[in-house]
């Protein structure tokens, strides 16, 4: 194989520093006249050409030697020999433990490498949610389940960015990188939808391979605060709500064992209006359950896919008998494919059940009900991401707008007279309210007195479909 190009000034140095004493003997020895002149001067040229010759092989073996390390250390090849190389035995011997060297450190770093993928592995299976920030606070890597919590995903921050924005989460980060120790915080998330957090802030040091500064393990606190609550809400609101239809048929009972025992045609009457109030406290305790079932997981985000248009059509079709019972027409216009993502379907069934209810009972009698389903247009009253509307809307007398920010209340009644005959518990629109804060939606109410009144939902869309 031919040696490699080396600069002539690198030759010359490196041959005078081989042949340069014995050249010098050999021309000493031709002045002072004790070799013959042509024997000296062939011997002086056989010694500079074997000292060139030397030379260049020297140096293209440590040329090699050079190149070869280059291309180990930058990942493109192992340290070996081109075919064919000539290696002088010094430089062998260093090519050799070069190679060893080489081999040992591939042999670490695959080690590393693999040791850094079950750690992510591990990391990443984690049951608590872990997020990696850097020295800055921000986010750099979060396991499955912070990223099942927050709704996070490829360049959507979800919910995690309003943790990270906590004035209390910055002022214990900063505690944290302070003073090298781990630290403690609780945080109350409002938005986008309630949540209670309790973060554990761990400094790194040395920085985690990515960079990483700070670890925080996350306990979500909201599913066991959602239950205390609930439990005192449902008593409190059970206690109340129940107390007038209750009072009712402990009177009615006390009637029919009484001046009534002995009246068929009264008897009939108070059994009717018993039923009546039966019903009431039956559809009152499933809706109190439901809605404290949906409070209790609205803080996690679905994970199912909705066909809007379909899911509205079966559900139009079975509120078909309320409907005809209120003489109420029904209009629809559903675009096809308008596929909300995530969505829990039985969520969103509940939701076009309740404003088809509402539209039913508070409409117009004999009245008309508009039953809507289309594509979002980003900007405006809604927001820039791709999204699917439902609106519901109906003829009937209007909504004050004084009433309009307080109707998702539980128990709110615009004429509570006429809920309560017409059966309604005060608390679907409640129930929409929730359902659509868990699918990180919004919820818009439109109406004037004597126009009616239109309930629009919008929901995040698939992306592939929109």
């Amino acid at each position: 194989m031919p040696l490699p190009v080396t600069p002539a000034g690198r030759t010359a140095a490196a041959a005078a520093l081989i042949g340069g004493v014995p050249a010098a003997l050999l021309l000493l020895l031709l002045l002072a006249g004790w070799l013959e002149p042509a024997a000296g001067l062939l011997a002086l040229a056989a010694t500079i050409g074997a000292a060139v010759l030397l030379a260049r092989l020297w140096l293209g073996n440590l040329w090699r030697l050079r190149e070869a390390l280059r291309r180990a250390e930058a990942g493109e090849a192992m340290l070996e020999p081109e075919p064919g190389a000539a290696l002088l035995p010094s430089v062998e011997e260093i090519a050799e433990a070069a190679r060893r060297l080489a081999r040992s450190v591939n042999e670490r770093a695959e080690l590393v490498v693999r040791l850094r993928r079950a750690d992510e592995a591990i990391v990443e299976r984690l049951p608590d949610p872990l997020v990696v920030l850097d020295r800055g606070g921000a986010a750099l890597r979060a396991n499955a389940a912070a990223r099942a919590l927050f709704g996070t995903s490829a360049g959507h921050a979800g919910d995690l960015a309003a943790l990270l924005r906590h004035p209390a989460l910055a002022d214990a980060l900063d505690a944290a990188l302070g003073s090298g120790t781990p630290r403690d915080v609780d945080i109350a998330l409002p938005v986008p939808v309630p949540r209670e957090l309790k973060v554990h802030a761990i400094p790194m040091e040395p920085p985690l391979a990515d960079g990483g500064r700070l670890v925080l393990v996350l306990s979500d606190r909201t599913r066991e605060r959602a239950l205390e609550r609930t439990r005192a809400d449902f008593v409190a609101n059970a206690s109340h709500e129940l107390r007038t239809p209750l009072a009712s048929l402990i009177g009615f009972i006390e009637t029919l064992r009484g001046p009534a025992r002995d009246d068929p045609e009264a008897q009939q009457r108070f059994l009717g209006i018993m039923a009546e109030q039966s019903e009431r406290m039956r559809r009152l305790i499933d809706d109190l359950l439901g809605l404290s079932r949906i409070e209790i997981t609205e803080h996690q985000p679905p994970t199912g896919r909705v066909d809007l248009g379909a899911l509205v059509a079966a559900e139009a079709e079975a509120m078909q008998p309320i409907l005809a019972a209120r003489r109420v027409r029904l209009e629809m216009d559903l675009v096809p494919d308008a596929v909300a993502a995530p969505a829990d379907p039985e969520q969103v069934a509940q939701v076009v059940r309740n404003l088809l209810d509402n539209a039913a009972r508070y409409g117009r009698a004999g009245g008309k009900v508009r039953l809507a389903v289309g594509q979002a247009a980003p900007g405006g009253r809604w927001p820039a991401r791709p999204g699917v509307v439902l609106s519901v809307g109906d003829d009937g007398p209007g909504i004050a707008k004084h009433h309009i920010p307080r109707l998702t209340e539980r128990f709110y009644r615009v004429d509570r007279g006429r809920s309560r005959s017409e059966g309604g518990t005060g608390l679907g629109l409640a129930i929409v309210k929730h359902v659509v804060n868990r699918h990180r939606g919004q919820l818009l109410i439109e109406s004037e007195e004597g126009a009616g009144a239109t309930f629009s939902v919008w929901l995040p869309a698939d992306p592939a479909t929109s």
